[in-house]
């Protein structure tokens, strides 16, 4: 995709694919690579909307210049969100179109001089104001917080396309097609997830707001900074994101339990028997140890039902399950089931934060006996336990 796509009359996707880089964030993995969506209006007057991560300027710059009319100019740069993978081409930018202005909330321009030191030819616009280009008129929206405090959305009155930023996008790089109905939905809608989960749900009551503030807009086209462009179905991908965002969640168990010896694993087993055992077929089970914490989170925002077993290190929780446990108390996960075990040798420990993870957080998770600890190895009362908290879960997540 090496020329820029046309997305409806006068508006191109002029994006890259990076399937080089190994962890987005330097946190999260990127199997199948992930796209820095950009989008190029012209018109009467040229606007581009965000740019990509620095190193793949010249891509970027190359799409710009085949599609710009002889005699044109770059009027405009629009930036919806200023982390660098969406801003990191900027300064070079401005120097290949040094007349350029650049178009921000008052947030987004702070960020542009600290990051860049770009000063020049900016514009701040307010929550509503309208940018004429011509045919097409953008009509912007203050989103802070999804998931930056300088986040906001650029509407195309003319065609009703919603440039949304990182809200609505996802991981895997664009392959072929860059739309909704060109690609595998199933595969994108579980990256989106991971995306949402992984980076944006902490701030869901945030995008409730912006959910509030569009609300009765009329959306034909979503063109987010990550992902596929939604043409055929945008309701689709709304749907799922006022889904999450109110962390709505399937009937299903996510078990994910630490090992060292394979005593706690035995544990885990009985668990999940319990479970097959009332009828629970979605069950996602990790190995702390060889399962990512973005796959876990993913599947935890997904699902209904979660439980955690961990053997007991230095008199403590298991340090993979320690920092998933942080991580999900980082991202204010509500209305979820939970049910914990553990192991020891001399001196407990794991369970114990298990449970103070369990009860700190009581408000947003029902915890669910029994709650076991076995001693060296669990003995045939120890499974048994599991296997009714597992039968226990299976209830709680069907009531």
């Amino acid at each position: 995709m090496h020329k820029g796509i046309k997305i409806h009359d006068g508006i191109f996707w002029i994006g890259v694919n990076d399937n080089e880089t190994h962890l987005f964030e330097s946190l999260w993995p990127l199997p199948k690579g992930v796209s820095y969506n950009a989008y190029m209006i012209l018109d009467e007057k040229v606007a581009l909307i965000d740019t990509v991560k620095g190193g793949y300027f010249s891509q970027y710059l190359n799409k710009i210049k085949a599609l710009l009319p002889k005699g044109k100019a770059v009027d405009y740069l629009i930036i919806n969100h200023m982390e660098p993978d969406h801003s990191g081409a900027i300064k070079v930018l401005v120097e290949a179109f040094p007349e350029l202005k650049i178009i921000g909330n008052k947030k987004t321009l702070q960020f542009l001089e600290g990051f860049y030191g770009v000063t020049k030819n900016t514009i701040s616009v307010e929550d509503g104001e309208v940018l004429e280009l011509g045919k097409h008129k953008l009509k912007f929206y203050l989103t802070p917080m999804v998931h930056w405090p300088e986040t906001m959305m650029t509407y195309d009155i003319t065609s009703r396309t919603l440039f949304s930023g990182d809200a609505f996008g996802g991981f895997g790089a664009l392959n072929g097609g860059i739309f909704d109905d060109q690609v595998d939905l199933e595969y994108y809608e579980d990256e989106i997830l991971r995306y949402f989960s992984n980076i944006v749900g902490r701030y869901s009551g945030m995008v409730q707001r912006a959910f509030k503030k569009l609300e009765g807009l009329e959306i034909k086209i979503i063109a987010a900074t990550h992902g596929p462009v939604w043409r055929s179905n945008p309701s689709k991908i709304i749907e799922l994101y006022d889904r999450w965002s109110k962390q709505e969640t399937e009937e299903g168990v996510v078990l994910v339990y630490g090992s060292m010896y394979g005593n706690t694993q035995k544990m885990m087993e009985a668990v999940a028997s319990g479970l097959c055992s009332e009828g629970v077929k979605k069950i996602r089970l990790h190995n702390i140890t060889q399962s990512h914490l973005s796959f876990i989170i993913r599947d935890i925002w997904r699902f209904k039902g979660l439980i955690m077993g961990s053997c007991t290190y230095n008199m403590e929780l298991f340090p993979p399950m320690k920092q998933l446990v942080s991580a999900l108390e980082n991202r204010m996960m509500k209305n979820r089931y939970v049910g914990v075990f553990g192991s020891y040798s001399w001196s407990g420990g794991a369970l114990k934060e298990l449970e103070e993870f369990a009860n700190r957080n009581n408000k947003d998770w029902t915890l669910v006996e029994p709650v076991i600890e076995a001693l060296h190895s669990p003995n045939d009362e120890d499974l048994q336990k599991c296997e009714l908290l597992g039968r226990n879960m299976a209830k709680a997540i069907k009531s």
